[in-house]
C-alpha cells in the first residue's frame, strides 16, 4: 500500500462547471494544489442549484475517482460550497426585557441570555425556506449598540440577526446528491462567504465594501461593514445572458461565446465607436460593431445596476472599500470603467485571484482569471484531513479492500446551531445528530426536574408529618419525661 497523504478536498457546484480540488496546507499559510478536476454542469445544474439529482451524483462520483487517481490515495470526505439562486438574507430582531430580574430594574447580561436570543431567532419559521446560517449584527443594549453585550448592566437587550435562507427542496437535493454518490461531507460552507474570505482584505471588510461575483447564470452580491456581513443576495443574471443576447444576432451560442470573449467590452465611449466597423462571425458572416456593442453593454448595465440595487441604503455612503469584482464575468474589458459609470462609485477593483499564496502547475489556476476563486476559498476553509489510505500504482482503484473499510472517518461532535461559526452550514446528518442530542439533553433535564419535584414533595410530606398534632403531642410528652428524669 502506498504511503498515506494529508490533504483537503473541496467541491464547488456551479452553473457552468463542477470543480473538485485537493491541496495541502503548508506551515507558512500557503496551499500546494495536488489535484484538480473540472466537469461541465450545464446539463444538471441551473442558476447554481441542482435540478437533476442522478446526473449530479454521477458527476460527483466521477470527479472523486479522477481526483483519487491523481492523488493515488482514497478520499474519505470532502468540503462543499452552498450557493445558488435561492440564497438570500433577511433581517430579524429579538428583544428581551430585563427590568424584572433585579430590584433596581436592570441585570448584568450573560452569555446564556445572548444564546437564548439566538435560539429564539433560529426558531423562526419561513415558508418553504430553511435558515442555513446566521450572521450576528450589533446588539442594542438599552439605547447603545454593542458587538459583545456580555457583562454590561442594562434593562433591555435586543439582538439583531441576518438570517441566510435557502429553499428547503434545493438544500435537500444537494444533500441527496452526495448521499447517492456515497461521498461523505466533512462540512458545508456558504460559498459566497468562503469566496469573500479568500479575495477580500481585512481593511476592505472593516471599512465597508461590496463583493460582486459575476458567474455564468447568477451574480452574487455580498455587503460587508465593520467586518460583519450586512447583506447577501443572488441575482438570476450572469455572463451567459450576455452570450444569449449576442446569439440573437443569428448565430449559435458557441459562436456567440467566442464573439463575446474576442470583442466584448463592458464600456465603450461613443467617440470610439466606428459606425462602419464590422465584426466577423465566420469567413462568410459579419455583424455591425455598433449593434454588438449595444447588446453587450445593455445586458451588462442591467447586471451591474441590479447588483448596485442590492446595497442597503444605510450603507451606500459608508463603503470606503468600494466594489470588488470577481468571477468569470469580471474578465470583460473595461469592466471597472462600466461599474464606476453605472454605480457612481469610483473605487473599483477586480479580484483575479485569492490573497493566499497558491502553488500549482495547473494551467487553469495559473491563468488567474477569477473563475476558480470560490473553490480555492472552500479549500482554504477546510480544516479536516480528507485523505484515506494510498493506492498501489497499477492496483484497482474501484476495489475497496479491508484496510480501506477499516479506516474510520473522524466523526465531528454534534453541534447546535449557535455553536457553529458564521459561514458554516451543518449537514443534514449533523442536524439529525444535534437534534437527537438536544432531545436527550431535554429528556435528562426533564428527568432531573421530576426527581427534584419528587424530592421536594417528599420533604413537604416529612415536614407535614412532623408538625401533625399527634407528633407534637409525642414530642411534648417525651420532653416532659426527659425533664422529670433530669430533675431526679
Amino acid at each position: 500500500m502506498a504511503e498515506q497523504k494529508d490533504f483537503i478536498v473541496a467541491i464547488e457546484l456551479g452553473s457552468s462547471k463542477v470543480v473538485g480540488i485537493a491541496g495541502q496546507k503548508k506551515p507558512d499559510g500557503s496551499i500546494s494544489v495536488l489535484a484538480m478536476v473540472k466537469e461541465d454542469s450545464s446539463s444538471f445544474i441551473r442558476k447554481g442549484v441542482v435540478y437533476n439529482i442522478d446526473k449530479t451524483a454521477q458527476c460527483l462520483q466521477s470527479m472523486v475517482r479522477k481526483l483519487e487517481m491523481q492523488l493515488q490515495a482514497r478520499i474519505l470526505q470532502v468540503f462543499v460550497g452552498v450557493g445558488g439562486q435561492s440564497l438570500r438574507s433577511v433581517r430579524n430582531s429579538v428583544q428581551r426585557d430585563l427590568s424584572g430580574i433585579n430590584a433596581d430594574g436592570t441585570a448584568i447580561i450573560t452569555q446564556e441570555m445572548v444564546v437564548e436570543l439566538m435560539d429564539e431567532n433560529l426558531s423562526l419559521e419561513y415558508p418553504d425556506q430553511k435558515i442555513l446560517d446566521v450572521a450576528e449584527q450589533e446588539y442594542r443594549v438599552d439605547t447603545q449598540l454593542q458587538m459583545d453585550p456580555v457583562g454590561i448592566r442594562a434593562a433591555r437587550l435586543e439582538g439583531n440577526f441576518l438570517n441566510i435562507l435557502m429553499r428547503k427542496t434545493f438544500f435537500q437535493n444537494l444533500n441527496r446528491c452526495f448521499e447517492l454518490a456515497g461521498i461523505k461531507v466533512a462540512e458545508m460552507y456558504l460559498a459566497p462567504l468562503a469566496l469573500a474570505n479568500a479575495v477580500l482584505t481585512e481593511a476592505e471588510k472593516r471599512s465597508g465594501c461590496v463583493l460582486v461575483d459575476i458567474g455564468a447564470d447568477t451574480t452574487t452580491v455580498t455587503v460587508f461593514w465593520k467586518n460583519v456581513l450586512r447583506h447577501l443576495a443572488v441575482i438570476p443574471l450572469g455572463s451567459n445572458n450576455i452570450t444569449k443576447d449576442i446569439a440573437s444576432l443569428q448565430m449559435e451560442e458557441g459562436e456567440a461565446e467566442q464573439m463575446k470573449l474576442k470583442y466584448g467590452s463592458a464600456y465603450t465611449d461613443n467617440n470610439d465607436i466606428d459606425p462602419t466597423l464590422k465584426y466577423s462571425i465566420d469567413p462568410e458572416r459579419q455583424v455591425e460593431s455598433r449593434r454588438f456593442i449595444q447588446i453587450v453593454e445593455a445586458r451588462l448595465q442591467e447586471i451591474i445596476e441590479n447588483a448596485s440595487y442590492q446595497i442597503p441604503s444605510e450603507y451606500t455612503d459608508k463603503l470606503l472599500g468600494g466594489i470588488i469584482l470577481t468571477g468569470g464575468g469580471s474578465n470583460m474589458r473595461n469592466i471597472e470603467k462600466a461599474v464606476s459609470a453605472y454605480t457612481r462609485i469610483d473605487k473599483v477593483r477586480v479580484a483575479k485571484f485569492v490573497t493566499t499564496t497558491i502553488n500549482s502547475g495547473n494551467d487553469l489556476l495559473k491563468a488567474r482569471n477569477g473563475m476558480f476563486n470560490t473553490v480555492l476559498g472552500l479549500l482554504l476553509k477546510g480544516d479536516i484531513n480528507c485523505a484515506g489510505n494510498g493506492i498501489n500504482r497499477g492496483g484497482d482503484l474501484f476495489e475497496q479492500n479491508d484496510e480501506d473499510e477499516a479506516k474510520a472517518v473522524p466523526e465531528r461532535p454534534a453541534r447546535q446551531a449557535t455553536e457553529v461559526q458564521t459561514g458554516t452550514i451543518r449537514t443534514a446528518q449533523e442536524e439529525e445528530k444535534a437534534a437527537e442530542e438536544a432531545r436527550r439533553k431535554k429528556d435528562e433535564e426533564e428527568r432531573q426536574r421530576r426527581e427534584e419535584e419528587e424530592r421536594q414533595k417528599e420533604e413537604e410530606r416529612r415536614i407535614k408529618k412532623e408538625n401533625s398534632g399527634w407528633n407534637r403531642f409525642k414530642r411534648s410528652v417525651k420532653k416532659i419525661t426527659t425533664d422529670i428524669f433530669a430533675e431526679e
